[in-house]
């Protein structure tokens, strides 16, 4: 299975981590790696998130770390829509 990010989701990532390695290069470290630890197993398992108000699009925590990653999986790859942080607003979700 493929894994494809848009761009939004592209620059969300790199927003997320820039801003935690601001304060700690260490804890975006650890972050990034839970992501994509979450995301590896999304290649696995595609149907493990939660199905959003938003058509297709899955939702998945990213524990114990408050980033939601967005993704919508096909029979060929999943697409990463969206990630971002529990606490923002829910109008910012990825269409």
């Amino acid at each position: 299975m493929k894994l494809r990010f848009t761009i939004r989701a592209a620059t969300e990532l790199d927003e997320v981590l820039t801003s935690i390695d601001r304060h700690s290069p260490q804890g975006a470290r650890h972050v990034k790696q839970r992501l994509f630890t979450v995301i590896d197993l999304l290649l696995e398992y595609p149907q493990a998130g939660r199905l959003t108000n938003k058509g297709r699009l899955r939702r998945v925590v990213a524990y114990p770390y408050p980033y939601l990653i967005f993704y919508r999986a096909t029979e060929a790859e999943i697409v990463i829509h969206g990630v971002r942080h529990s606490a923002r607003h829910p109008a910012s979700m990825p269409e």
